[in-house]
Formats: structure tokens, sequence, C-alpha cells
């Protein structure tokens, strides 16, 4: 008799934790979806990246160029700029 109750508990506990999964699967995911439509909206009102009107006197243009990348790739990495928008910048500064 001892091993069937054992088997009851055991048959119970799972099904317990089953549940308990599921219920957190559920409240990740509406989690995850409610970032991710909070995002595009957070990056509306994010500042544009503006370059700056010209080099400064003691960069020549080369070096200007490659400090602007390098600023976009950390606003990349920061996760303020999408691939997208990085993209595009990068295009307008080696356009230059």
């Amino acid at each position: 008799m001892g091993l069937f109750r054992t088997a009851g508990r055991a048959a119970v506990a799972g099904s317990v934790v089953g549940r308990v999964q599921r219920k957190q699967q559920l409240k990740f995911a509406a989690e995850d979806a409610a970032a991710a439509n909070a995002a595009p909206a957070a990056q509306q009102f994010a500042a544009p990246v503006a370059a700056p009107a010209g080099p400064p006197a003691s960069m020549d243009f080369t070096d200007h160029k490659l400090a602007q990348l390098k600023q976009l790739g950390e606003l990349r990495v920061a996760g303020v700029l999408t691939e997208a928008e990085f993209e595009g910048e990068k295009a307008k500064i080696l356009a230059l």
C-alpha cells in the first residue's frame, strides 16, 4: 500500500510542477511580447543621432569618420539603434 501512496504523490507533484511551468512560460511570453511592443515606442522618443557639423581641426577627415562609425557601433551594441538604423547612418557617414 505504501508504494501506491508514493506513486500517487509523485504523480500529483509532477502534475503541479507541469502546471507551474506552463503558467510561468505564459507569463514570460506575455512579458516578452509587451517588451517587444514597447521597444518601438521607446525608439520613437530617442534622440536622433546627429553627425557633427564638421570634423575637428585636430583630426583629419578619415579619423573623424572612424570616430563616428565607432560611436554608431557603440550605440548599436547598447541597443539604442536597430540594425537597420545603424546601416542607414553608416551609409550616410561613408557617403560623405
